[in-house]
């Protein structure tokens, strides 16, 4: 998009647009989502940045009114596999704050000079001001959901000191941090907010999403343990445990769907309400990530069914189901296994080899384990789930947010019991791949950059057969 073009959507409040670029207006030191509803700047007052660090870097502050820092991701970012794409997928994992830029560009096997120029080149900001930015949004959030402790969501939200919180709170919202712990809402999340209630957070999306898809294929899947699905079909709640970083995690996901005439429809809001319970709050930050590739809530609707509308076959079933989602996983090891040996032996795993919580929560009783422990109860045999296993503990086989999609499918290839079906079913989902054709399947390049939805929709409307994705 041009700068013209972008103010347009500005003119025009375009929601579609939050995430994908910001506005700032210079005579009010402010900077702004597309479909912020105050009133449009004059445009030789207007600047335009690729990310909120941007933003942040050239001295704007984060609007109070329409709160810019919340909105989805840019759905670029899922889309490419260049190493821009790779670098921001692992900034939003939180590599940054716990390995520093040095292991961000080992990450991406490029040197830190290389990453910093690339990312200052194309977002204005490098990665540093990007996670600063990440850390601000954090802090924000537990500020205004938690009672915790100020000195305690500094270091929680990845800052180095309380000093460093300070300074970086009060130059992107203009506030101290009791000040933004005020602004809370009274009767808001921040008072139904205990340590046993855990984090009440809205995971933000753009344009329509079908959550019933979503919430069928993960009631599907769910295995026993470590994950469960619970009320009926418009008002289900998904939970599952976290293996994170600093400790442990367990995440309930409410489906949230409108109706119209009496029928369930594509919620057309803005977010899915979540709670977490985190054993480690530093962990929030990578956690609501993992939650957000899960749901593939960083998608751009629009494009992918514009593309696909376009096309005869698939026309009805995009105009049947506007916003149908291609979800990815919050583990992506663990999903490579589940894939693999399929439902059943996996919840045989969890019982074998997962770890048991500290507290279990209701039929929550385990973490699914760690390539290690399944590499090592495997150590005796030859069979595939062994060789798997070894490969994603060795690093054979990278699977993290910056892995390289096609270097991670020829190491697959490259293991015992893997086929091309099974390793097209993780690069989809363990990768996110938004743009994958299976083995044997018609799958017209006219579809592309979206096979991967096209092919949600063919399941969705029954054409394709569910065991593809075992």
């Amino acid at each position: 998009m041009d700068e013209d073009t972008r103010y347009e959507a500005v003119r025009s409040r375009d929601a579609r647009f939050d995430g994908e670029f910001f506005f700032a207006v210079e005579t009010t030191g402010i900077y702004c989502r597309p479909s912020c509803p105050a009133v449009t700047p004059r445009r030789r007052n207007v600047r335009f940045f690729a990310t909120a660090a941007a933003a942040q870097g050239s001295g704007f502050r984060a609007c109070r009114r329409c709160r810019p820092d919340a909105v989805p991701g840019s759905a670029a970012w899922n889309v490419r596999a260049d190493v821009v794409g790779r670098a921001m997928r692992l900034i939003g994992d939180g590599v940054v704050d716990r390995e520093g830029v040095g292991g961000l560009a080992a990450r991406l096997g490029y040197s830190a000079r290389q990453v910093q120029r690339q990312l200052t080149t194309e977002l204005g900001a490098g990665p540093v001001a990007l996670a600063r930015a990440q850390r601000a949004h954090t802090a924000r959030v537990l500020l205004q959901t938690t009672e915790l402790p100020v000195t305690e969501i500094a270091f929680a939200s990845g800052f180095a000191s309380v000093r460093q919180f300070n300074d970086t709170v009060r130059a992107v919202y203009a506030s101290t941090p009791s000040d933004l712990r005020a602004a809370a809402p009274r009767g808001g999340p921040r008072t139904r907010a205990t340590p046993a209630a855990g984090i009440p957070l809205r995971l933000a999306h753009r344009g329509p999403y079908q959550a019933g898809p979503v919430f069928d294929l993960l009631d599907r899947e769910a295995v026993p343990g470590i994950e469960e699905v619970g009320g009926a079909p418009g008002d289900r709640t998904y939970r599952r445990t976290l293996r994170l970083p600093h400790g442990s995690g367990i995440v309930a996901v409410h489906e949230r769907t409108g109706t119209q005439r009496g029928r369930t429809v594509a919620h057309a809001g803005g977010w899915l309400d979540a709670r977490l319970h985190l054993t480690d709050p530093r962990d929030l930050t990578t956690a609501v990530q993992r939650l957000r590739r899960l749901f593939d809530l960083d998608a751009d609707p629009y494009a992918v069914d514009e593309r696909l509308g376009a096309d005869p076959r698939l026309a009805p079933l995009v105009a049947a189901r506007p916003g149908l989602r291609s979800p990815g996983t919050a583990d992506p090891a663990e999903l490579a296994v589940r894939v693999l040996v399929g439902r059943a032996a996996a919840e045989a795993l969890v019982r074998d080899c997962g770890k048991a919580l500290d507290a279990p929560c209701g039929t929550l009783t385990h973490l699914f384990p760690e390539p290690a422990a399944l590499a090592e109860a495997e150590r005796d045999g030859d069979g595939p789930l062994g060789a798997l296993a070894a490969a994603l503990a060795d690093g054979t086989v990278r699977l993290d947010a910056g892995a390289d999609r096609d270097d991670a499918q020829q190491a697959l290839l490259a293991l015992p019991g893997m086929d091309a079906r099974t390793v097209a079913v993780i690069r989809t989902r363990a990768l996110g791949d938004p743009d994958v054709a299976p083995p044997g399947v018609d799958v017209p390049d006219t579809w592309r950059p979206w096979r991967s939805y096209a092919l949600h929709h063919l399941r969705a409307a029954g054409e394709r057969d569910e065991r593809e994705k075992r």
